[in-house]
């Protein structure tokens, strides 16, 4: 039998959100960009990052692969797992937000009512998802990492978007194709639809 959770209420702070955007001269957020494996989420958080930084802003990438050699290298790739991957990535992003970060998250997250509970815990307008939208037959192309070369071969199992569902975003914020350009381009489109958000 589980034992009962003691109530937990947490501490009023004396510095928000709001002070630690004011100081940065940034607008806080969570940029989540998810897609198949292969779709170039990670090189296009990375160049992002790196964009985001040569202007003078704050901002951080929480990579999926990084991520699950850490905070969740106790998790496998069953789809309850899975949840609870999505689950910590958001709350991390938050109280990431919360410390004035613009907060790039590169996660394939597969299971759209995760990413829409982790939409909840942010301020609206702070949680902008971006689909990486590279159709599987690209993404099994580029093959990058031999991930799908692994799974025909039979050695990986339950792999998204081959025998594992991905249910792509109903309405994100953005929607991208990695095939239409390169990565100079497309980050300069997100941040030129999204300049009014990064700045206080």
């Amino acid at each position: 039998m589980t034992e009962p959770r003691p109530l937990l209420v947490a501490p009023e702070m004396s510095v928000d959100q709001t002070q630690r955007e004011t100081m940065k001269h940034q607008r806080a957020c969570c940029i989540w960009l998810t897609g198949l494996s292969g779709a170039g989420k990670s090189t296009l958080a990375n160049k992002l990052d790196q964009t985001l930084q040569n202007h003078g802003f704050h901002s951080y990438v929480l990579d999926g692969d990084r991520v699950r050699n850490g905070l969740c290298q106790d998790l496998g790739m069953s789809d309850l797992d899975r949840r609870e991957n999505v689950r910590r990535l958001g709350e991390v992003a938050r109280l990431m937000v919360d410390a004035g970060l613009i907060v790039i998250v590169s996660a394939i997250s597969p299971f759209r009512a995760d990413r829409d509970a982790c939409r909840t815990h942010f301020t609206p307008g702070d949680f902008i998802e971006v689909h990486v939208s590279t159709p599987l037959s690209e993404c099994i192309r580029r093959d990058a990492k031999g991930l799908y070369r692994a799974v025909r071969e039979g050695k990986i199992r339950n792999f998204t978007g081959i025998d594992s569902p991905y249910e792509e975003p109903l309405a994100p914020e953005f929607v991208i194709d990695t095939r239409t350009g390169d990565d100079s381009e497309l980050v300069d489109q997100l941040l030129m639809l999204q300049r009014d958000l990064l700045t206080v």
